[in-house]
This record gives C-alpha cells, sequence and structure tokens, in this order.
C-alpha cells in the first residue's frame, strides 16, 4: 500500500483527523436524555451504526421511530443548532488523530486533499478554520450532500480520475461513498477495535502508518 500513487485524497473528519467520534456520541446522549434511558438507547444504537451520515437525517429518523414525532423543517433545524451549540467549541479543541498533522503537512503540496464529512458544511467550515487546517485542503464538503456525491462532484471539476483517488474513513457511509464512485479505500480502525468494514478492507490504526 502506497499513499505516493494517489492524485487526490479524500479525508472523513471525525475519526480520521481529529478524535472528535466520543464527543458527537455525547451530544446524542444529551439531545435525548429527557426521554429516558430506554430511548437513549435505541438513539446511541442507531447512531453508532449509521456513524457518517448526516446528524439532521439521524435526528429526523429518531424522533420518528423511538418518539413517534415527525419532526418539521423548523423543529429540525432547532435540534441540529442545539446540538452544534454542544459540539463545536469541543471539536475545535479536541486532540487531532495520532499521524494526521503530519500527513496534511506531508501530502497537501503533492496531492489534492478533500474532506468529506457528514458535519454540516458550515459547521464544518468553521471548525477547520479555527483549527488552522484550512490551507491544507483543495476543498472542504460536508452534508447536506452525501459523500459520494461530494467525491464525484470533485473529481468532474478538477479533472481527477478515480482510480487516481483514495477516501480514508472510519464509518461504513464512507467505505459505500468510496464504492459508489470508485475510490480505493482504507478504514481507520483505532488499536483495540471492531472493524465495521468488510472482511478483506484494508484498514490502518491512525494515520502515523503514512508518515513513519
Amino acid at each position: 500500500m502506497t499513499i505516493l500513487q494517489y492524485e487526490a485524497i479524500f479525508l472523513d473528519f471525525d475519526g480520521v483527523l481529529v478524535e472528535s467520534t466520543e464527543i458527537k456520541s455525547r451530544a446524542f446522549r444529551s439531545l435525548y436524555r429527557e426521554f429516558g434511558a430506554d430511548v437513549v438507547e435505541k438513539v446511541m444504537r442507531h447512531h453508532r451504526s449509521n456513524e457518517g451520515i448526516s446528524r439532521l437525517d439521524k435526528i429526523s429518523y429518531c424522533h420518528k421511530e423511538f418518539l413517534g414525532v415527525e419532526l418539521t423543517e423548523q423543529d429540525l433545524a432547532a435540534l441540529g443548532h442545539r446540538y452544534s451549540s454542544v459540539v463545536e467549541d469541543e471539536v475545535v479543541a479536541c486532540d487531532w488523530v495520532a499521524g494526521a498533522r503530519e500527513f496534511l503537512e506531508r501530502h497537501h503540496l503533492r496531492a489534492k486533499l478533500f474532506v468529506a464529512s457528514g458535519t454540516p458544511e458550515g459547521e464544518l467550515k468553521c471548525i477547520v478554520d479555527r483549527r488552522a487546517m484550512g490551507g491544507y485542503f483543495t476543498g472542504v464538503h460536508g452534508s447536506p450532500r452525501r459523500k459520494d456525491a461530494i467525491a464525484a462532484q470533485a473529481l468532474c471539476e478538477h479533472g481527477l480520475a478515480a482510480d487516481k483517488a483514495l477516501f480514508i474513513g472510519d464509518a461504513m457511509a464512507d467505505f459505500r461513498a468510496a464504492q459508489a464512485v470508485g475510490l480505493d479505500f482504507i478504514g481507520r480502525v483505532p488499536a483495540g477495535r471492531d472493524s465495521p468494514f468488510p472482511e478483506g478492507t484494508a484498514t490502518v490504526a491512525d494515520l502515523t502508518f503514512f508518515t513513519s
């Protein structure tokens, strides 16, 4: 496996560049705590099995399926804002994934790097700017667009071939996006965790693999 063969690299943000996945999990738990432990357990199960997709999609699903509530667009937006207010400062302050900053420094001048995240794009760009990461990326993209659409559009706009592009992600949403566009894929699976990916998927514990 050599990273140098790729002219474009798409990276998920949470859990691939920064250690923020538990921050997001705590936020979901907080959002539903008032509805009781049984609801929280169902919400967390859904959240963890759908990592990498838009939080608004997950909130809408959880309210409908576990609370019997069809959220209006206004109510969904208000819950999304409440969630964002809990997580943004913590994500700005959290640790890098080991090797991530070195990875960006080493590769951003020789390849086009893109963030493809399920985080709302405006919030994502704010976090990237506050962490002084913006200079590494050709593009920073988030929801409501799906990751496969993000990758396909970026390849088209920059005249890049799918077989010269890689997606590094930590969730099945990332794996499926890579498959849909025809990108190679490497999963980030922290040490001691079970891989969520199909057997035979290339994985790394962190990004020091590419910098050591």
